[in-house]
């Protein structure tokens, strides 16, 4: 085999600490959350220069120069961009909001969901993934999770009421920006439906965007006791506390949001088969609804396979899996359900 010259060494070497350094644009990204600086530029009337930037963030003046390159740095991973003055003009250079950014700012913003995937709690276990893959434990008794906090996720949230608080949080955040879409563009998947039970539903937040988006149908959440606590007053939605692996309350349909891609294939059937015996056999049109990823589905480009990947690893860190269509299909099958057409990817 042939040795590699200098320039293909040096791209390699790029290459490698570019996947190195990942883990600093995430921490990159976390500080901008922390420090609240997209609602900051967004206050500013989405553009503001570094001093201003300092000023809105209230920082001491010796931070100044390491804002400096920590905007550097998220402008170069597509969270803000750099407007940089003419040459030989006396102005600064001006920070102002992307597309990914503009998702941080407004009443939907995504920061809860994206402040809960880069909480402390849930990154950690990452760091230890090669001592769990050479655990002689089975994987489905020994979850990278549980290997470093001692317990499953379930189970502490169940007694860390502000790690339930984020859990939750995080899930109304990502449940109001996808119902959104879902609702625009898929709204025929509700039709006929007259009542609706979300499993796994959290604080409701698919609920509640349903039963706007269609005041008809009557809906209702179904989660542990430790959520249902939480759940907010005032709303048409209506919180049952129990366990889906159990029994689920009767309905004309039953919807599953990012629940499935937690459970091993076997648990998935169990909540399918729990699903199915509460869709009463005289309604019509009868049906499980699910969101969730469809591995290598959707665009073929780099990004979107990057992406699933990472989020199939992520995954790992309670046993989770994402599944490719045959994979999905099969335990629909097992179930005793009938894949109709995927609603989202």
């Amino acid at each position: 085999m042939a040795l590699a010259n200098s320039d293909d060494q040096l791209d390699a070497q790029v290459e490698l600490y570019r996947n190195t350094f990942a883990v600093i644009k995430s921490m990159a990204l976390k500080s901008a959350l922390d420090l609240r600086i997209a609602d900051a530029i967004d206050h500013h009337g989405g553009a503001v220069t570094l001093a201003q930037l300092a000023a809105e963030l209230t920082l001491h003046p010796s931070k100044i120069p390491c804002l400096r390159r920590l905007m550097r740095t998220l402008a170069v991973s597509g969270v803000f961009t750099i407007q940089h003055p003419a040459v030989g003009a006396a102005k600064e250079p001006v920070y102002t909001l992307t597309p990914l950014s503009r998702l941080l700012v407004g009443s939907s913003n995504l920061v809860p969901i994206t402040s809960m995937l880069l909480h402390p709690t849930f990154v950690t276990p990452f760091l230890g993934i090669g001592k769990w893959f050479q655990n002689e434990l089975p994987s489905d008794q020994h979850c990278i999770f549980k290997q470093t906090h001692g317990e499953s996720v379930w189970d502490l949230a169940d007694h860390d009421m502000a790690l339930n608080t984020i859990i939750n949080d995080g899930m109304v955040s990502d449940s109001t920006f996808i119902m959104d879409i879902v609702v625009k563009e898929h709204a025929t998947v509700f039709e006929g439906i007259s009542s609706l039970v979300d499993v796994g539903g959290g604080l409701g937040g698919a609920a509640q965007a349903i039963s706007k988006a269609f005041p008809e149908v009557k809906c209702s959440v179904l989660d542990l006791g430790h959520v249902v606590a939480q759940a907010p007053s005032g709303t048409l939605v209506e919180y049952v506390t129990g366990d889906m692996f159990e029994s689920v309350p009767p309905a004309n349909a039953i919807f599953l949001k990012w629940v499935l891609h937690d459970w091993s294939d076997e648990e998935c059937i169990k909540i399918l088969k729990t699903c199915r015996k509460a869709i009463s056999s005289k309604d019509i049109g009868g049906k499980v609804i699910i969101i969730d990823i469809v591995f290598g589905a959707g665009p073929s480009d780099q990004k979107h396979g990057e992406l699933h990947a990472l989020y199939d690893l992520y995954m790992m860190f309670i046993n989770g899996i994402e599944r490719d269509e045959q994979e999905w299909k099969k335990i629909f099958l097992d179930a005793g359900l009938v894949a109709t057409r995927s609603c989202l990817s």
